[in-house]
This record gives C-alpha cells, structure tokens and sequence, in this order.
C-alpha cells in the first residue's frame, strides 16, 4: 500500500465546503472527503508546529517525545528528538519504502527530514524559505518573476512599534507561489516513485495558511469581504480568563486595527486556504494519471488551527480554543466506503494508522491508536474524552486540557483555570470554572484529567495533586477510558 500524507499549517476546520464553509472553494479536498472518512472531531495533540509534528513523526505525546517548543520562541527545551526515540519513517525503511517529504519540516535543528530517511529539499524554518536555493531554481527554469511583496498588513504593538505582518499582496503569477513549487516537487517525486513498483509514503506539508497571508492579487482579492461573518469570539471579554490572553491579544494587535481590516484578513486566509486546494488537486490529479489511485491512502490534515481574530486573537498561542485545536482529519483508503465519524481521534493517530497501512507494527507508536477500525465502519471500543497539552510559545505556560461530548476543562497552573459548555457556549466566551452550579462537572473532569495523566506518565498530574486537593484515592484505574463496543 502507497501512502499520500498532506498536510498544512494552521488550517481553521472551518473553512472546508465538507467541513461546512458556504464560501471557500475547497473542491479537490471537498472529493478526497466525500470519497473517504471524514473525521469530525479530530485534534491536534499541542497547538504548535514542531512538538505537534514531532507527535506525528514519533507516535507519542510531547511530554513523553520532550520536543516542546518550536526552536525560534524556544524556552529552554531540546530542540532534537533523543536518537533513541521510535519513528515510523524507520519502520518503513525496514519493510522497503521508498520516503518522500516535500515542504515545511519544522521538526528540530540539528536533525532535517533526510536525517530520518526522507528525500527531498531540505527546506528548514517555519514560513515560505523563498531563498532556498531549490526554490529559486524552480522560478528560473521556468522564467519566473521573483518574490515580492508589497502593502503589508501589520496593527500597532503596545510599544508604539508595528505588529507582526499579517498578509501583503505577492507580486509573482500562482506559477511562482511556494505552494505552487512544492506541489510540483511532490508530482516529480510520485513520478520517480511511480516507476520503480515499490510501496512509498510520500508526505507533502504546506507551509500555508500559516501567516502572514502572501498570496497574489487573484486570490488576496478572492473573497469579498461581505462574505465573511465574524467569528462570535470576536466579542471576547477575557472576563474570568487567565490574563496571558488579553496580553496574547495585545501582541497581536488585534483592537489597533478597524474591523474591516479583519474582514479582509478572514478573506485572504480564505484565499490562500483555496490556492492551497488547487495544488492539492494537481497532486491528486497526477496520482491519479499515474494509474496509483487504486493502490495509494491518502490522509489529509493539518499540525493545529489558527485563530484569524477569533477571541481577538492571531495565530496561537497559551488558550486551548477549539479554534486552534480541532482540524481537519480526512483519510481515503482504498475499497473502503465514504462516511463521517464522531470518535475523537487525533493527530498522533494517524502514526498508527500509516505504521498499519505499511504493514507494520503499531505498537512503538505507543500513545497513538490506528484509526483503520474507524475508516473500515467498524464500532469499537474508542477514548470518550480527548487530552491535549501546552508547554510555552515566547515563555514556558504548561497546560493540560480534556474535554468530553459537553465540557472541556483547561488546568493552568500559573493563572485560573477555564471550564467550557460547549453545548451552551459553543465559542467559549464564558470562563464557568468557578460556577458552584458546575462543581460536579468540575470535579470529575478534574479527577479524570489526574487519572489520565498518571495513566500515561505525565508528571503533570503531580502538580495537580497540591493545587486542587486530589490524590491517589481519586486515582480508580479501573475507570474505563473508552465507550462500551457497538454493533455495527
């Protein structure tokens, strides 16, 4: 079995026609989704580019893969996964895959993608590198235009200074876009792979929509602005919040700017979001042309979300919003029929999943679960509450989070601690951890978290031992995780 993995960077959910959106021309993605499983629940383990991506290469947790921060805010964590770690691209080596992985790497320093077996340009750092030797290669034998941007898209800092740029217009033809560029290293690389009649897993990862937003006029000016309806969180108090949030907010400049600069900010991720669909679609076209359909899974996903002014705020950062971790999950596998699931599955799943897949065994990925049983239409047993983590992005904020069907509960041992209805209060505007109506709730997720964590070995549950008056007497392993197995 050949794998296609695609994935992007802090892709909203939202903006997908099969997620929903009425506005956002997704249509290749919207056919890999009707042809396959769309999950939609599916999260990302920690809302950060590399220790997600690390939780991907390695199947485990960050805590337990200790790559917690991404290097350029590092805050004193490792920056290299430890040599003894397990990774599904060595486990794919051993069964004679060819490797492939074309686009943002982001998954340490001293160790690129080559260095765990994959080929392709080396392609370091966290945006677009449109000084890459590779890359400028691409614009000269092709006679292209060179990068160039112009009116940038910044607020006003705190300090008087301008703000982290936004989005500009890119003064080069779609042809000389980076996401046009990697769409076509993945074609010549399936093409190379295609001819030698061994399996491969060929992973393509887009450094977009990642801001700022640079994207040629036809698709910076793609979406009318009336188009977009501003996300409810916009009217984010951050009344009863850790203040980390108003301070995030602040950064970003959020309220120096009028609120039509949002609208267009909203309409140009939009843009970029459908930009990014057309390459993923000359992808599959060509997989296709190849004769590979028949013989190739194909995941799509993304490393976490973005918040693009939900909860006056850009990018991520230290708020567990599901703005910034629930994403997209979209597996087609071969023979197996369309559908939609509501199981919580993750990011780190799908290292299981592709181990599976390759015919080998899943098990090293040892806080991962293969979603096969999902995408076959089956009803396991499965998790009925998800966990999620945070370790700093500017400074070290250690977080924990675990939601169920109704509440998600956020310990934040530094500030208050936040608890959601996401039932009542969908967009999570209002903090109701300290409501006594909700002490129940608060206290059974909060032992549940404890147990979990203990469960897995995340020494955070002994910072919640002192702090909320819990212990091993709330610690009952006997406490199933997972919902009773269904018939079919």
């Amino acid at each position: 079995m050949n794998l296609l993995f695609l994935m992007t960077d802090q892709h909203r959910v939202d903006t997908l026609g099969a997620y929903g959106n009425p506005h956002v021309a997704t249509p290749h993605l919207d056919r890999l989704a009707a042809g396959g499983t769309r999950f939609d629940r599916f999260y990302t383990p920690t809302a950060i580019c590399t220790p997600a991506r690390a939780s991907l290469l390695t199947g485990q947790a960050p805590f337990r893969h200790r790559l917690l921060a991404n290097h350029e805010r590092n805050v004193g964590y490792l920056e290299d996964l430890r040599e003894d770690v397990f990774t599904f691209p060595a486990a794919l080596a051993e069964r004679d895959y060819q490797l492939g992985l074309v686009g943002k790497w982001h998954g340490g320093t001293q160790r690129n993608a080559a260095s765990y077996g994959f080929e392709g340009p080396d392609l370091a750092g966290w945006h677009n590198p449109v000084d890459h030797p590779d890359y400028l290669a691409h614009l000269a034998e092709h006679d292209l235009p060179p990068y160039r941007i112009s009116e940038p898209v910044r607020g006003t800092m705190p300090n008087g200074n301008p703000g982290n740029l936004l989005a500009a217009r890119l003064h080069q033809p779609v042809e000389a876009t980076f996401e046009y560029y990697l769409a076509s290293r993945t074609i010549e690389q399936l093409e190379r792979y295609a001819a030698t009649g061994r399996p491969f897993f060929q992973a393509t990862h887009f450094f977009g929509p990642h801001l700022p937003y640079l994207l040629p006029d036809a698709y910076y000016d793609l979406y009318d602005p009336d188009l977009v309806e501003l996300p409810p969180s916009i009217a984010e108090t951050f009344e009863g919040k850790p203040p980390v949030q108003r301070n995030y907010s602040a950064h970003w400049t959020f309220d120096t700017m009028p609120i039509e600069v949002t609208r267009k900010l909203i309409a140009v991720y939009w843009g970029y979001v459908t930009l990014i669909d057309e390459q993923i679609g000359r992808i599959l076209t060509r997989l296709d042309e190849l004769g590979l359909n028949d013989d190739t899974s194909v995941f799509f996903t993304a490393d976490h979300g973005e918040f693009t002014g939900a909860h006056r705020l850009h990018d991520k950062g230290p708020a567990m919003y599901e703005d910034i971790y629930r994403i997209p999950g979209i597996i087609r596998v071969p023979g197996l029929q369309p559908q939609v699931r509501q199981e919580f599955a993750t990011l780190t799943d799908c290292t299981a999943t592709i181990l599976e897949l390759a015919g080998c065994d899943p098990a090293p990925a040892v806080d991962s679960r293969s979603l096969l049983p999902l995408v076959r239409g089956e009803h396991p047993r499965w998790r009925t509450e998800l966990l999620a983590e945070f370790h700093g992005h500017h400074f070290p904020y250690p977080q924990r989070m675990i939601r169920d069907d109704r509440y998600k509960l956020v310990v934040n041992p530094e500030s208050v601690n936040e608890l959601y209805d996401l039932t009542a209060d969908p967009h999570e505007l209002t903090n109701r951890y300290p409501h006594p109506e909700l002490a129940d709730v608060r206290r059974r997720l909060m032992r549940r978290l404890y147990g979990l964590l203990r469960e897995r070995g995340d020494n955070f549950y002994h910072w919640m031992t002192p702090m909320y008056d819990i212990g091993a007497s709330d610690y009952d392993p006997s406490l199933s995780a997972f919902e009773p197995e269904r018939s079919a």
